[in-house]
């Protein structure tokens, strides 16, 4: 069973919507987002463009840092059920990016927040 990264990322929009007791209707305006393709996006339909989520979350009130960091956060828990379903052995500690080959990503929190004063 893979995880979508889109249905994990309608879940959390559809509950922030939700939990803040309003319809698609309402937030399709302040978006400026079609009502069909926001309910596309919340069932796991469609996948939303940088542009659109920041179209949604600035509708919703929410910071998309705050939206991107709940949909993390639900991967983080599929991949362990998921691992633990298969028997696979789950690393406690992240494997370092080098390890990987990959090149790590820069800090840019700490810049963003020299810049804009934090």
């Amino acid at each position: 069973m893979m995880v979508l990264l889109r249905h994990l990322l309608g879940d959390v929009l559809r509950r922030l919507r939700q939990r803040q007791g309003r319809t698609l209707r309402e937030v399709s305006a302040d978006a400026r987002v079609s009502l069909g393709y926001l309910s596309e996006v919340e069932r796991g339909q469609k996948e939303a463009s940088s542009e659109l989520l920041s179209s949604i979350c600035g509708a919703l009130g929410v910071p998309l840092s705050q939206v991107l960091r709940e949909v993390s956060d639900q991967l983080a828990l599929a991949e362990l059920q998921e691992a633990a379903l298969l028997g696979d052995a789950v690393p406690t500690d992240p494997v370092p990016a080098q390890e990987l080959g990959i090149e790590p990503v820069p800090d840019r929190v700490s810049h963003v927040a020299d810049m804009v004063g934090v």
